[in-house]
């Protein structure tokens, strides 16, 4: 079954605009462990908008041995503060898996994936040194990439489908483009010898079709849609619809 790793960026959005330390972002994550997910992940920037380093720390802790842990950000972005720099919380914390991520302060969320060509030897070094620590990588694309063989031999084994574009073109009736680039995008990366993962505003009135579509999707991150479903539903019960969907 395709594994859901639960994002819980919003739940220290929500605490941060309060200070203090609730809602607690440990009790999140094991709360969507026990409804049965299989990964979590943190998307942690220079800026603290949302999750801290000591957030990305003390989930590992917690959730060590359990499920998956998932950290996403981008390895460009310089230490700043109390934020030590992607590679320095990653050798700390040693997590399952790091997805690159091109993004920057001025984003909101992140909103494009790498060039598969322009971007790869920059990576090259990053990809390696995060292979050397124990973590698998995964590389934020965008639908409609399909030449993978430069990131493939770099060491990436993994690639992120952006699908943003999809879930807005979904909401307005009209997916079936937006859905054929990222069946595109999968079916070559899978020919190139790659896992398709896939992640950005996907939901329960989306997912069904996204994963009916992809054969052997091997992950999907969802947050947003799925911390604000589970305002009305409760949070275990929004995980345990979500896996519903994936089976």
């Amino acid at each position: 079954m395709t594994l859901l790793s639960v994002n819980v960026n919003k739940i220290a959005v929500l605490r941060n605009s309060r200070g203090g330390t609730e809602p607690d972002i440990v009790r999140a994550a094991l709360t969507c462990i026990e409804a049965g997910c299989g990964g979590i992940t943190v998307h942690p920037r220079p800026d603290l908008r949302h999750i801290r380093p000591d957030d990305v720390r003390a989930l590992a802790s917690a959730i060590r041995g359990r499920v998956e842990y998932n950290i996403e950000g981008n390895p460009f972005a310089p230490a700043r503060g109390a934020y030590p720099g992607l590679i320095e919380l990653v050798r700390e914390v040693r997590p399952t898996q790091v997805t690159l991520v091109p993004d920057g302060d001025g984003q909101i969320t992140s909103d494009h994936g790498f060039d598969m060509q322009g971007d790869i030897e920059r990576l090259a070094p990053l990809v390696a040194e995060l292979r050397a620590i124990g973590s698998r990588v995964s590389l934020f694309v965008d639908a409609g990439t399909t030449r993978f063989e430069a990131a493939v031999a770099i060491g990436v084994e993994r690639v992120e489908i952006y699908t943003g574009p999809y879930a807005q073109a979904f909401e307005e009736g009209q997916a079936q483009e937006q859905l054929t680039l990222c069946v595109e995008t999968a079916r070559r990366a899978q020919q190139a010898g790659l896992a398709v993962n896939a992640g950005h505003d996907l939901s329960q009135a989306n997912l069904g079709t996204f994963k009916a579509a992809i054969p052997g999707l091997a992950e999907v991150s969802i947050g947003h849609a799925l911390i604000g479903e589970a305002l009305y539903e409760g949070l275990p019960t929004t995980v345990r619809n979500y896996l519903q969907i994936l089976r």
